[in-house]
Order: C-alpha cells, then structure tokens, then sequence
C-alpha cells in the first residue's frame, strides 16, 4: 500500500509541469473578502480574463473557469500576498498545486492591495491581515459551494514578504513589535502607531499544518519568538537585494539561521520579485519593477518549474504522504 501510493505522489508530481488546467473559481464573500479558488479539473486550459483590476494594465489567468472539482479529500493551501499585490500575484504557484490535487484559495487583503492601497501603510495591515486569512479558511470551509472536497485536517499556507510576515504571525509567532518600533526613527504614521504601545498580538490559527514562507521582512522576527514554530516550514530567501523594498538579504539569512527544528532552507541567487509569477509583456512593459529581476539575465520562468515542484513536494509530504497508509 505505501508504494502504490508513493507511485501516486510521483505522478502528482509529475503533473505539476503538464499542460492540464486548473479549474479557477472567482469569488466575493461579503465585504473584504474577494479572490479566487484553484482546485483539480479535467479540461483543457484557456485564458480567464479578469479585465483591469485597477492597476492600469489588464489580467488573466489560465485555467477553466467554474470547471466542476476533480476529487474528494483535498488538501487545502491558503496563499497571503505581498505588500499592495493581489490574489493572482501567484497563479503559476497556485495552478501548480491544484495540477498536484490540492486545493488553493487566494483573496486581496482588505486595505494593502494593488486596488486599495488605504491602510498598507499603516500598522492595522499587520493586525488584519491574520484575521483575513481566517476568514478564508472560515469561508472555504464552511460557505465554498464546494466545501465538501476539501479535508480540513490538511491545511497548508503560502506566503510572500510582506504575506511571509502573515504566515509566520498565523502560525504561531508573535510579532517583537517593539524591537521594530526601536529601529523606526522617523515621523511616519506608521513610526507613531508602534511608538503608541499597547500592541495586540494578531490572530493565530492551529488549523495550519505546514507552512511556505518567502522573502518575510525581518525587523519583527528573532530567534525567541521564531521558536513558537511548531509545524513543518520551507522557507525561501533572495540573496540579491532589491532597492526599495523592506526586506534584505542579511535580515532573511538571520531568520533562516534562526528557525527552530529542521525547516527546509532554500537560498535564490536572485532578487525579491523572482518569486512572483513570471511577467506577461504587457505586465513586464506596464510594472517593470516588480518584473525585472537581478541578477540580469535570470530565468524566471525556469526558476519557477523548479520553485512550484519544490512547494508541491513539501506539501505532499506534510500534509498527504505523512497521512499515507502504513
């Protein structure tokens, strides 16, 4: 029994690089809660238009639009984007895991997205953003019109900057606020708010079984804090730094040498956006920066076939093989 379903995880694995498409489900659940579900279909894939979502240039992705769910049992992956980006910010990531049978869902944080900047910021985004990804598992799990595939026992996140500071706050480490308001020396809004005191720690959620964190920014992490980790993490980090962003190469490296455990470590010669998706030309020509990587040159496309296996298999195996029969 253990090798057939070994055999199985295989050819999930496999199947993360074919031409299958991902069935994409878009939704809006209320207020502040909008994004969309990826999930196993089987049809052939075709450009879902999404139109302009505010940011001056048009989006899509590729998949199957409303496609009827391949499957029962499925592992759930919940995906927090960065500072000011969106849903789709990771749908080659996204597509890949629902090609390997997961489920992933993905919203727009509510005030720190490409389409309503409003609080990113300010020091509530760190506060609500937890909370949001709660109400995405709330919602998926109790409200998706197709709850009844998923298994709520296996639950995995995905987080990038300043969705990788979510992450880790979601599962279990408590932001050192205060050592980050020591290092803020200007008059900013958000400077004032942390200098303000009285901070609550933000919402954590023991539904998480295994985590992806990308590129966090490191101000609000130590090694005392970082020790309330207590599930399976792959962490990745950028080596190059890139101007403008609030994440660094050495700040990344001492929250690697400072992971409890035995977290799965990888090191990217390259710089912060190399995790995004790869860039249409249209998306290339109308936000370079978020586009052009360092070192010149890089391959992003290649780089991601290799990023997107590396994150199915560690979800394979954290949440689907370490429940495989025996």
């Amino acid at each position: 029994m253990r090798t057939v379903f070994w055999l199985l995880v295989a050819f999930l694995l496999c199947s993360v690089s074919s031409a299958e498409a991902a069935g994409i489900q878009l939704f809006n659940h209320g207020p502040n809660l909008s994004g969309a579900i990826w999930y196993p279909c089987q049809a052939q894939p075709r450009d879902v238009e999404l139109g302009d979502l505010g940011m001056g240039v048009d989006y899509g992705l590729v998949g199957v639009k409303d496609c009827p769910v391949i499957g029962t049992k499925l592992p759930l992956i919940i995906f927090s984007h960065g500072y000011r980006g969106w849903f789709g910010g990771h749908h080659d990531s996204a597509t890949a895991l629902a090609d390997a049978g997961f489920v992933v869902a993905a919203i727009n944080h509510s005030g720190d997205n490409g389409n309503d900047t409003s609080r990113s910021d300010e020091l509530s985004s760190f506060l609500s953003r937890p909370a949001d990804l709660v109400r995405l598992l709330d919602f998926v799990l109790k409200d998706w019109k197709d709850k009844a595939v998923v298994d709520s026992s296996k639950i995995g996140l995905f987080g990038f900057s300043k969705g990788g500071y979510t992450g880790l706050a979601l599962i279990g480490v408590a932001p050192d606020f205060a050592r980050v308001a020591r290092g803020c020396t200007d008059t900013s809004k958000f400077c004032e708010q942390l200098r303000s005191g009285n901070i609550p720690v933000p919402t954590q959620d023991a539904r998480i079984r295994a985590a992806v964190i990308a590129e966090p920014p490191s101000g609000f992490f130590t090694k005392d804090n970082l020790s309330a980790i207590r599930i399976p993490l792959q962490f990745w980090r950028a080596e190059l730094p890139t101007a403008g962003v609030d994440v660094d190469p050495a700040g990344t490296a001492r929250i690697a040498r400072s992971l409890p455990g035995t977290p799965e470590i990888h090191s990217v010669p390259a710089s912060h956006f190399a995790f995004l998706a790869p860039c249409s030309p249209q998306l290339t020509a109308a936000l370079p920066r978020i586009c052009t990587d360092k070192p010149e040159g890089f391959d992003r496309a290649a780089f991601h076939r290799e990023f997107n296996a590396n994150v199915a298999r560690f979800f394979l195996d954290h949440l689907v093989v370490d429940d495989a029969p025996r």
